[in-house]
């Protein structure tokens, strides 16, 4: 039985890793061309990821799927506990590397290294923690949850609406997203 929580839970961690994997092209094309980034497009795609992953998805994974297989699979408790601290970590995380963008941005070369090497470590750290989620978590959800556990979590999973799994942005969003898809290079966006 596929379960509307888990499809949203994969597009969502699929459109993430592509827009973490721009985010890196995108760098790495700068460096080898020499210049500075599109500082803008990088603010636009650090936003994204603090406004939809970091509140809307892993919200809804801590306080409405982890309880349950807490409780369903109590030996995956170490595993959902190294995942929730990830969560809290992960708003932090953003927002130091928003900083220190904006350092590059003013600062200039001085601060590349930097800002690059923190991108790198949050880029890897969000893949491994997709990862996990993936080949550990959604598992056991398959196999643990009971048909009145998929009920809430579908409902709940069914109204996010990021617009990078094909939903249409909001109006408030439209312009990021617009600059997002048209600015930055594949695998997320049209730019070269």
């Amino acid at each position: 039985m596929r379960h509307v929580a888990l499809t949203v839970i994969r597009e969502e961690h699929q459109a993430l890793a592509a827009m973490l994997r721009s985010l890196s092209m995108l760098l790495a094309q700068s460096r080898r061309e020499g210049k500075v980034p599109d500082f803008g497009l990088l603010r636009a795609m650090l936003f994204y990821i603090d406004e939809f992953p970091e509140r809307l998805h892993h919200t809804k994974e801590t306080e409405l799927l982890f309880p349950r297989l807490r409780e369903r699979c109590p030996d995956l408790i170490p595993v959902l506990d190294a995942l929730d601290e990830d969560h809290e970590q992960g708003e932090r995380a953003v927002l130091r590397l928003e900083h220190a963008l904006l350092a590059f941005e003013m600062m200039g070369e001085a601060r590349r290294l930097e800002f690059e090497a923190a991108a790198e470590r949050y880029v890897n750290f969000y893949l491994s923690h997709m990862g996990t989620e993936e080949q550990t978590i959604l598992p056991a959800a398959e196999k643990h949850l009971l048909p009145e556990d998929w009920v809430e979590l579908d409902a709940a999973f069914a109204r996010n609406k990021d617009p990078l799994t094909g939903h249409q942005p909001d109006d408030a969003y439209r312009p990021l997203f617009t600059r997002i898809l048209n600015t930055a290079p594949a695998p997320i966006g049209l730019g070269g």
